[in-house]
Formats: structure tokens, sequence, C-alpha cells
């Protein structure tokens, strides 16, 4: 079995205007439900943050998580980064 790894990046603000993590792209719920997602699910996780980073004009860089703006986010943390 593969393991898919988590997108976290350890840059854990949640932006409430768009609703997702500004270190990883993914949503509240999407964080939620890593640690027991299986491999499918994990997939289709990082299939939308693909989506809303392409969306985001980002590619596969992260550089977007350190020129995210401070202001509306808050600390989502991911206690199951792997």
């Amino acid at each position: 079995m593969t393991v898919v790894a988590s997108p976290c990046i350890g840059v854990c603000r949640l932006d409430e205007r768009a609703g997702w993590c500004v270190g990883c792209l993914r949503t509240r719920e999407e964080i939620a439900l890593w640690r027991d997602a299986d491999e499918a699910e994990r997939r289709r996780i990082l299939a939308a943050v693909a989506r809303r980073r392409a969306a985001l004009g980002e590619g596969e860089a992260n550089s977007h998580a350190l020129d995210a703006p401070k202001l509306g986010t808050a600390q989502c943390g991911d206690p199951a980064a792997s």
C-alpha cells in the first residue's frame, strides 16, 4: 500500500474568506478527514488542492504560504501531518 503524504507544510493558518489553509490549501473539513482517510480519499483531497493551486496560478510551488496575507486567518493545525 502506498502512503499518500500530507500536503501540510507547517504553515497552518485558515483564511476565513477563502475557507482553506494558506499553507496547504485544504479546507478545515479536509484537514480533519486526513488522518483517517484512505488512499483514494487522500488523492481526492490532493486533487482538490491542485485545482485550488491552479486557480491561484501557483502551479506546484508552495511559495503561496510564505507570501499569503496574514489578515483573516486562524490557526488550523494538522496533528496528523503524515
